[in-house]
């Protein structure tokens, strides 16, 4: 997109610059709109369970930001004349489960007959102008919370090569399916410095944007990360997404790896998650009281997992044991 005009107004306070979760455009001095969009293709058979995934990814954006979502629309590419509309009405249906759980409001969509089954959702949320929450606003001496394991985009490729246990398939859905609206609302109030959300780039790819949006260095101790249960060992198999090492290759030059951290463990810091947790940017002295709160709130797989160490001009990771 660097060669299309970039879009400048004076209400719109987030746009694409620093590839942040959503946008955002002020409405008044104490109301601002946040939009993003969100779809893709199938990671689980169910199509049920196929909606609420893909519904509670879109939303994660929102809550990455600081915001609510208030409204949402559907957005569905579908073979109807190949597949039964009864897969369909599940996918929506599940989708709209998500958006209620999410208290929002689901007020239309899109439909697109398409070879591809894809599906998605476009969310409308508020935030206060004064508690926008971006990816680059880490401090040095910050410490990093991620709120869900990593591991989606393994389990998944195990999943679509027959080889996913039950139990990998149900922690799958489980974690995919969360929302962050729980993290969202804690950590609002520890005031952080920095959010995003962990998606297709993986946790080593969200965390470069942010070190690059705060122009910092971020040590990241691969040891801490949470990850899901058998994503470990399906890695080992050689079970990685192609995803992975498109965004190994993209980080490599500004990403310093200690000779201590497994390559496995290389495997699961660059893993594309679907609806990932949340990483926020805290200062030290809350950091430890919001992961407490974190945990409390039920987001037990909570966890300091590296800190913001120094500042740099372009964005760095060092990536430690």
């Amino acid at each position: 997109m660097r060669d299309l005009p970039r879009t400048k107004h004076p209400n719109l306070l987030v746009g694409i610059e620093t590839s942040d979760d959503a946008g955002v455009y002020k409405l008044n001095d104490d109301l601002a709109l946040v939009q993003t969009i969100d779809f893709f293709t199938p990671i689980v058979d169910d199509p049920y369970h196929f909606g609420r995934i893909a519904a509670a990814n879109a939303l994660s954006d929102v809550y990455a930001m600081g915001g609510k979502p208030l409204t949402a629309m559907n957005i569905v590419c579908f073979p109807i004349k190949q597949m039964s509309k009864d897969i369909l009405k599940d996918i929506l249906r599940g989708g709209l489960d998500k958006v209620n759980e999410a208290g929002a409001v689901l007020v239309g969509g899109h439909s697109v007959d398409d070879q591809e089954l894809k599906y998605g959702l476009s969310v409308t949320g508020i935030v206060r102008p004064d508690g926008i929450l971006t990816n680059g606003g880490a401090k040095v001496g910050d410490q990093l919370i991620l709120t869900k394991p990593v591991g989606t985009g393994i389990i998944a490729t195990a999943v679509k090569g027959k080889l996913a246990s039950q139990e990998a398939l149900d922690e799958l859905i489980t974690v995919a399916s969360t929302l962050n609206d729980r993290a969202s609302q804690v950590m609002v109030e520890y005031e952080p410095h920095a959010c995003t959300d962990i998606t297709g780039f993986g946790l080593g790819g969200h965390l470069l944007e942010m070190a690059r949006a705060s122009e910092v260095e971020i040590s990241l101790c691969a040891g801490k990360i949470p990850i899901m249960s058998s994503a470990r060992d399906y890695a080992l198999m050689g079970l990685i997404p192609a995803g992975s090492y498109a965004t190994k290759n993209f980080c490599e030059h500004v990403v310093e790896i200690s000779p201590e951290v497994e390559s496995v463990q290389l495997d699961l810091i660059f893993d594309p998650q679907t609806s990932g947790g949340l990483v926020m940017s805290i200062s030290p002295d809350r950091a430890e009281t919001c992961l407490e709160r974190l945990k409390g709130a039920g987001i037990l797989s909570a966890a300091i997992i590296g800190e913001v160490t120094g500042s740099h001009s372009s964005g760095r990771i060092n990536i430690v044991p």
